[in-house]
């Protein structure tokens, strides 16, 4: 069996040895059949290479002698991302002797090899640096695992923030049944004691009405007409009347919102209906704006535009929770007082929803990556990242899909398509025609 040894400084084919047990034989058999390319470079400069193993032309495809004749062959092969943070330390090598890094290197037919490069600094025996030997390894397939394994922990990280959500919305359903329990006792017999105090407020006017005009009737001008009618100019009867009105119908409104509101968390977290049935769209459009009518009436009027809509088979509580997160992010995309624009419609087994405002807009960089878990424009600690990207799995998971327009300065749009029966399930009685 023949060798070639290469010279250590012009790598260049040495005359081959007949003894093949000759020691240098041996070593350059061993160095072209490492794991790693072995090579050397001049210790300043541009770092040319001085040597470059023979095992360098299966694993790059480049033949030593090509790459030992450019001076810049390392630099101009090392991927555009990577180069500037290895040039911008390689002077920490003559400091610490010694240098590791990972990188992408080009290889001869324009792919580019993830590789892990050791250096060493070699001094002579006055301390002087004469060369940097390294050792270059092909790690692409461990890169190519670690970003396996990184993707796969972001599907994780995906799927347990989406069971925690799930498992929220349960605990809000379990909530607003308390509640719904709780506060619809009391308000239940409030509501009936303001009815009956209504009754009674308006009996005693009348009596008071009716006990002046008999005195006056009976004795007009006397000193107990006179009295009675000073009394009633003291006590403001005639305000009183009319206020004493007021106030009852207001309590009675309050109420009212009181058990709107109860019933909009127990409509909004649909307890116990976990299952896919059929739902309106409107109507859960309706009660999540009930839900998030503090986080909205300080910043934007709501402008609804509504079609006529079949209801449409769904996991109702996950939708709401999808207009929930459009409606508030819309919220907060508007500096000072805009409008937001809810518009619905249905063609062809198809309802879509669009929810606009007139907000800050999405930068073009960013909007490519809105639905990507833990992808936030917001301030640290001022959002997850995961509102966007769990409400791009609740459509994806009833057939549907969602889309963003939008324009910084002019607002943003949010439109979502949904089947009126999702894939795979079949068509249910009493579905309404587009």
């Amino acid at each position: 069996m023949e060798f070639e040894v290469f010279d250590s400084l012009t790598s260049s084919p040495a005359p081959a040895q007949a003894d093949a047990t000759s020691p240098l034989v041996r070593l350059q058999y061993l160095i072209d059949n490492t794991p790693a390319i072995i090579y050397a470079t001049v210790p300043s400069g541009d770092f040319k290479m001085t040597f470059v193993s023979n095992n360098a032309y299966n694993v790059l495809g480049y033949r030593p002698e090509e790459m030992v004749a450019d001076p810049n062959f390392w630099f101009d092969h090392i991927h555009p991302d990577d180069a500037p943070s290895i040039f911008s330390s390689l002077a920490q090598l003559f400091v610490d002797g010694e240098k590791t890094y990972e990188y992408r290197f080009r290889t001869a037919s324009g792919e580019f090899l993830w590789m892990h490069d050791r250096l060493r600094l070699i001094y002579d025996d006055r301390g002087t640096p004469v060369e940097v030997i390294g050792a270059l390894t092909d790690i692409t397939v461990r890169k190519l695992m670690e970003q396996e394994q990184q993707q796969l922990i972001a599907k994780l990280s995906e799927a347990h923030d989406q069971l925690l959500q799930s498992e929220k919305m349960a605990s809000i359903g379990q909530l607003a049944a308390g509640v719904a329990h709780e506060i619809n006792n009391p308000i239940g017999f409030v509501n009936s004691n303001m009815g009956t105090l209504r009754h009674y407020v308006g009996t005693l006017l009348s009596v008071i009405d009716q006990y002046g005009q008999a005195v006056q009737q009976a004795a007009p001008g006397s000193p107990l007409a006179t009295q009675i009618e000073a009394i009633g100019r003291k006590a403001d009867l005639g305000y009183l009347k009319e206020d004493i009105a007021d106030l009852v119908t207001e309590s009675m409104d309050g109420l009212k919102r009181v058990k709107d509101i109860v019933q909009a968390l127990k409509d909004f977290s649909h307890v116990g209906l976990m299952d896919w049935q059929y739902a309106d769209v409107h109507s859960g459009i309706d009660t999540t704006l009930n839900i998030v009518a503090n986080e909205i009436k300080y910043k934007a009027t709501v402008e609804k535009h509504y079609g006529k809509l079949p209801e449409i088979k769904c996991l109702a509580s996950q939708l709401n929770q999808v207009f929930m997160n459009l409606l508030v992010n819309a919220a907060q995309a508007i500096q000072s007082k805009g409008v937001i624009t809810i518009a619905t419609g249905a063609s062809e087994g198809w309802v879509w929803i669009r929810i606009s405002d007139n907000g800050s807009g999405i930068a073009p960089e960013n909007l490519k990556r809105v639905f990507e878990p833990f992808f936030t424009t917001k301030p640290v600690g001022s959002g997850t990242g995961l509102g966007l990207s769990l409400s791009y799995s609740i459509v994806n998971k009833h057939g549907g899909r969602i889309e963003v327009a939008s324009k910084p300065g002019v607002g943003t749009v949010f439109t979502i398509r949904l089947p009126v029966v999702p894939p795979g399930s079949a068509a249910g009685a009493g579905v309404a025609a587009d």
